[in-house]
Parts: C-alpha cells; structure tokens; sequence
C-alpha cells in the first residue's frame, strides 16, 4: 500500500499526513493519519510534538487517541497535555459523565515516571469531581506515593 503513494515507511507517511491535516484543519484527515500510524506501528515519539500541539485544537475528535499515544510515551514531556486532559472536557464529549478522557489521562500519568507525573496527581487527588479523585488517589497508590 505505501508503495502506491510513493512512500516506504509508514510512520513516516502518517506524520507527513498529521502535520497537512493540522495545517488544513481537516478532523477527518487527523482521524487518518492516526489510523496509518497505528496500521504502521509506527513509534509515538517522533509524534510527541505535533500530538501535544493538537490536542486542545477543538476542530477534531482525535482527543482520546492522542491521550492514548501519549500515555505510551511515559514521557515527563507530556505532562501538562495529561493534566489538561483531566480538566478539560472537548464540547462532543460533554455528555460523558465517566469522564472516559480524564480517566485515560490519569491513568497516563500514572505510568509516567518522575516527580512531575507525581505532583500532578497529587494535585489531582484534591479534584471536585469524584472520578477524577478516585482515579488519581489509585494512580498514587499503584506508584506508591500514598
């Protein structure tokens, strides 16, 4: 398949096809590129930068797919993206009162290493909304910082 659009490696094709998506604002190009780069098994870090950057954007749908890939970075670099994730809730996700976006990003920081993963949740574990202390009071625990 890459062959035919003059490409050899997926996950070079599917951050070529991130960054015109972005640039052109199409949600449904976004959706693309992330599906080829999963299809290519590509690695996330090369994606880090554009994903942080996209993620707040509200013209896509992508936004638990790209908490997901960054939750598979582990990297104290994403940080502020998860933790934005936890208080913000994108408008065509308002109706979910599980909070599907907050847990994934909870759980995302507690796989991360560091203080900086810690300290987030530790300043999460004081949430007004409940799933968002349960979930960062388990996160704690698993790393043993309770």
């Amino acid at each position: 398949m890459l062959a035919h659009f003059g490409e050899s490696d997926g996950g070079v094709m599917a951050f070529r096809l991130l960054r015109d998506a972005m640039e052109r604002r199409d949600a449904d190009d976004v959706e693309m590129a992330l599906i080829v780069h999963a299809a290519a098994d590509a690695s996330v870090e090369e994606f880090l930068e554009p994903l942080i950057e996209l993620f707040p954007a509200e013209w896509h749908r992508e936004h638990e797919d790209i908490v997901s890939m960054l939750g598979r970075l582990r990297s104290p670099q994403t940080v502020p993206t998860l933790v934005l994730a936890t208080r913000w809730v994108p408008e065509y996700l308002d109706w979910d009162e599980n909070r599907a976006l907050a847990v994934k990003a909870i759980w995302a920081l507690g796989a991360i290493p560091g203080p900086e993963a810690r300290e987030a949740l530790e300043g999460l574990r004081d949430d007004e909304d409940e799933i968002i202390r349960e979930n960062a009071v388990k996160q704690l625990a698993r790393r043993g910082g309770l």
